[in-house]
Protein backbone atom coordinates (compact mmCIF):
# COMPACT_ATOMS: atom_id res chain seq x y z
CA UNK A 1 0.00 0.00 0.00
CA UNK A 2 2.83 2.40 0.80
CA UNK A 3 4.20 1.80 -2.72
CA UNK A 4 0.78 2.62 -4.20
CA UNK A 5 0.67 5.90 -2.28
CA UNK A 6 4.19 6.84 -3.38
CA UNK A 7 3.33 6.16 -7.03
CA UNK A 8 0.07 8.08 -6.62
CA UNK A 9 1.85 11.10 -5.13
CA UNK A 10 4.40 11.05 -7.94
CA UNK A 11 1.60 10.86 -10.52
CA UNK A 12 -0.06 13.83 -8.80
CA UNK A 13 3.17 15.81 -9.06
CA UNK A 14 3.56 14.86 -12.73
CA UNK A 15 -0.04 15.92 -13.33
CA UNK A 16 0.65 19.40 -11.98
CA UNK A 17 3.83 19.71 -14.03
CA UNK A 18 2.07 18.58 -17.21
CA UNK A 19 -0.87 20.90 -16.55
CA UNK A 20 1.44 23.87 -16.11
CA UNK A 21 3.46 22.83 -19.15
CA UNK A 22 0.30 22.62 -21.22
CA UNK A 23 -1.04 25.94 -19.99
CA UNK A 24 2.17 27.85 -20.60
CA UNK A 25 4.64 26.15 -22.93
CA UNK A 26 2.23 24.37 -25.26
CA UNK A 27 -0.34 27.09 -25.85
CA UNK A 28 1.78 28.59 -28.64
CA UNK A 29 2.81 25.21 -30.10
CA UNK A 30 -0.37 23.14 -30.21
CA UNK A 31 -3.57 23.92 -32.03
CA UNK A 32 -6.64 24.65 -29.90
CA UNK A 33 -7.95 21.13 -30.61
CA UNK A 34 -4.62 19.51 -29.67
CA UNK A 35 -4.41 21.61 -26.51
CA UNK A 36 -7.94 20.56 -25.50
CA UNK A 37 -6.96 16.90 -25.99
CA UNK A 38 -3.83 17.41 -23.88
CA UNK A 39 -5.95 19.03 -21.16
CA UNK A 40 -8.30 16.03 -21.26
CA UNK A 41 -5.35 13.74 -20.56
CA UNK A 42 -4.27 15.92 -17.63
CA UNK A 43 -7.81 16.14 -16.26
CA UNK A 44 -8.41 12.37 -16.37
CA UNK A 45 -5.02 11.77 -14.81
CA UNK A 46 -5.84 14.08 -11.89
CA UNK A 47 -9.29 12.56 -11.39
CA UNK A 48 -7.76 9.14 -11.05
CA UNK A 49 -4.91 10.32 -8.81
CA UNK A 50 -7.55 11.63 -6.40
CA UNK A 51 -9.42 8.32 -6.58
CA UNK A 52 -6.16 6.44 -5.95
CA UNK A 53 -5.52 8.53 -2.83
CA UNK A 54 -8.96 7.64 -1.55
CA UNK A 55 -8.69 3.94 -2.40
CA UNK A 56 -5.27 3.51 -0.81
CA UNK A 57 -6.18 5.30 2.41
CA UNK A 58 -9.66 3.78 2.81
CA UNK A 59 -9.61 1.13 5.52
CA UNK A 60 -12.66 -0.69 4.17
CA UNK A 61 -10.78 -2.31 1.27
CA UNK A 62 -8.41 -5.23 1.59
CA UNK A 63 -4.78 -4.84 0.55
CA UNK A 64 -5.48 -7.16 -2.40
CA UNK A 65 -8.38 -4.97 -3.58
CA UNK A 66 -6.32 -1.81 -3.17
CA UNK A 67 -3.53 -3.33 -5.25
CA UNK A 68 -5.86 -4.52 -8.03
CA UNK A 69 -7.63 -1.16 -8.21
CA UNK A 70 -4.31 0.71 -8.11
CA UNK A 71 -2.77 -1.34 -10.92
CA UNK A 72 -5.86 -0.94 -13.09
CA UNK A 73 -5.92 2.83 -12.57
CA UNK A 74 -2.12 3.22 -12.90
CA UNK A 75 -2.26 1.41 -16.23
CA UNK A 76 -5.36 3.38 -17.22
CA UNK A 77 -3.46 6.63 -16.63
CA UNK A 78 -0.46 5.34 -18.54
CA UNK A 79 -2.46 4.16 -21.54
CA UNK A 80 -5.25 6.76 -21.65
CA UNK A 81 -3.47 9.95 -20.64
CA UNK A 82 -0.08 8.76 -21.89
CA UNK A 83 -1.38 8.10 -25.38
CA UNK A 84 -3.06 11.51 -25.50
CA UNK A 85 0.23 13.13 -24.46
CA UNK A 86 2.10 11.13 -27.10
CA UNK A 87 -0.34 12.16 -29.82
CA UNK A 88 -0.05 15.79 -28.69
CA UNK A 89 3.73 15.57 -29.08
CA UNK A 90 3.56 14.23 -32.60
CA UNK A 91 3.14 10.46 -32.41
CA UNK A 92 0.71 9.48 -35.15
CA UNK A 93 -2.70 8.53 -33.80
CA UNK A 94 -2.81 5.88 -36.52
CA UNK A 95 0.09 4.10 -34.82
CA UNK A 96 -1.43 4.03 -31.33
CA UNK A 97 -5.17 4.31 -31.97
CA UNK A 98 -5.94 1.31 -29.73
CA UNK A 99 -4.05 2.56 -26.67
CA UNK A 100 -6.45 5.33 -25.60
CA UNK A 101 -9.56 3.11 -25.53
CA UNK A 102 -7.56 0.40 -23.76
CA UNK A 103 -6.74 2.97 -21.07
CA UNK A 104 -10.42 3.87 -20.87
CA UNK A 105 -11.29 0.20 -20.46
CA UNK A 106 -8.76 -0.10 -17.63
CA UNK A 107 -10.38 2.91 -15.93
CA UNK A 108 -13.79 1.24 -16.26
CA UNK A 109 -12.44 -2.03 -14.83
CA UNK A 110 -10.86 -0.12 -11.94
CA UNK A 111 -14.16 1.57 -11.15
CA UNK A 112 -16.03 -1.74 -11.39
CA UNK A 113 -13.53 -3.26 -8.94
CA UNK A 114 -14.24 -0.33 -6.60
CA UNK A 115 -17.97 -1.09 -6.87
CA UNK A 116 -17.33 -4.78 -6.17
CA UNK A 117 -15.10 -3.92 -3.20
CA UNK A 118 -17.76 -1.67 -1.68
CA UNK A 119 -20.42 -4.28 -2.30
CA UNK A 120 -18.42 -7.11 -0.76
CA UNK A 121 -16.74 -4.85 1.81
CA UNK A 122 -13.41 -6.55 0.99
Amino acid sequence: MKRNLIITALLGCVTIVLGAFGAHALKDILSLSELKSFETGVRYQMYHVIVLLFVNTYSGFSIKSKNIISYLLFLGILFFSGSIYAISFGVSAKNIWFVTPLGGLLFILGWLKIVKSFYKKE
